[in-house]
């Protein structure tokens, strides 16, 4: 089905007149559908955990949208919870997670091989997504970079500006480094059981990669994201890899082709035309729609999303925002944005 796949194609490099659409936490909030799944699930860890109804809220956008893409329904925490980290969710105010902070933690944690037994549902996720797809639409897994998995293991939570990270980092460098390079064999694993259940793309989602500065960046962001594709190649040679290293400004230029991914995406803190310039140059590129333009939506988001779509024309592209949908976003603002893009 591959040449049929408008998304698959794409990240091979074909230049399409409509570009592939799909959207950064498509299944969420912002859906009253979703809402009700939540409630009938119980809580967000329990519904990442039973495979019917994390499958059911993964097709939902799929069944109101007719997305090309429809991305596993699952969580960047749920490896260091598989690792033996503690994580809990607390109402309006995100995740918490016991934290690594010096030796005794690190050696606490589990073996890379013993992730498995905690992750299972959401392979099997994938299968039940698999076979229930339409046959059009692309399956696209995903993990956590290791730099921002590590900065929620390090600080116990999400943090403005990853500092209990950096502190670790310049403090105990040898603890840091085999938290990232535990974080990376781990995500290798699990994307890779992610492909053998069904996935026919995986995405590195670096969240926090924009405070690595220099090279930081180099050392932390490009490298293990390099190891990980690599890896995942070796295994799967037909998979493509798409990265997002958000917010990394100049660090964007040339990431394809240090790290190996088929595939940059762009958040929108750099312009259409400059993602065009500098980086699709070197292959496709995802982007990069602001996000509250799903909130507002009106004339502005039509003349934004023709303005990307119509920079990004000249290469292979997969529309996209610059960062997830939000919770206050109004679902007739999706549709009038997937309306756009395909009346071009």
């Amino acid at each position: 089905m591959a040449e049929t796949k408008k998304l698959l194609r794409a990240l091979a490099g074909e230049v399409q007149d409509v570009p592939p659409i799909w959207m950064m936490r498509q299944a969420g909030r912002y859906l009253p559908e979703y809402r009700a799944t939540r409630a009938q699930a119980g809580d967000f860890l329990s519904l990442c955990y039973n495979p019917e109804l994390a499958a059911e809220v993964t097709l939902q956008p799929i069944r109101r949208y007719g997305f090309d893409a429809a991305i596993l329904f699952a969580d960047i925490l749920l490896v260091p919870q598989a690792l033996g980290a503690d994580l809990w969710f607390v109402t309006g105010e995100g995740p918490r997670l016991s934290t690594i902070t010096q030796q005794s933690d690190f050696d606490a944690l589990k073996p890379v091989d013993a992730i498995h037994e905690t992750l299972s549902p959401v392979y099997e996720t994938v299968r039940i997504l698999s076979r229930e797809l339409p046959s059009e639409t692309t399956l696209i897994g995903f993990a956590g970079a290791p730099w921002t998995v590590a900065t929620y293991m390090i600080a116990g939570r999400g943090t403005p500006d990853q500092g209990p990270a950096h502190a670790l980092r310049e403090e105990n460098t040898a603890l840091f480094e085999a938290l990232l390079d535990r974080i990376t064999a781990a995500t290798i694993e699990y994307l890779s059981m992610q492909i053998e259940a069904g996935a026919e793309v995986v995405k590195i989602f670096d969240s926090w990669a924009g405070s690595l500065k220099g090279d930081d960046f180099r050392k932390y962001a490009v490298e293990p994201c390099r190891i990980i594709t690599q890896a995942i190649k070796a295994r799967h040679p037909d998979i493509p890899v798409i990265g997002f290293p958000r917010e990394a400004g100049d660090g964007y230029v040339g990431f394809a082709k240090a790290t190996g991914v088929d595939c940059v995406a762009l958040d929108n803190s750099v312009s259409p035309e400059w993602g065009a310039a500098h980086v699709q140059v070197d292959g496709c590129v995802q982007g990069n729609l602001a996000s509250k333009h799903m909130v507002t939506g009106g004339q502005a988001l039509i003349d934004e999303t023709r303005h990307i779509v119509e920079a990004f024309s000249k290469g292979p592209h997969i529309f996209n925002l610059g960062h997830g949908i939000t919770p206050d976003a109004d679902p007739e603002n999706v549709q009038l944005m997937i309306d756009t893009v395909r009346s071009r």
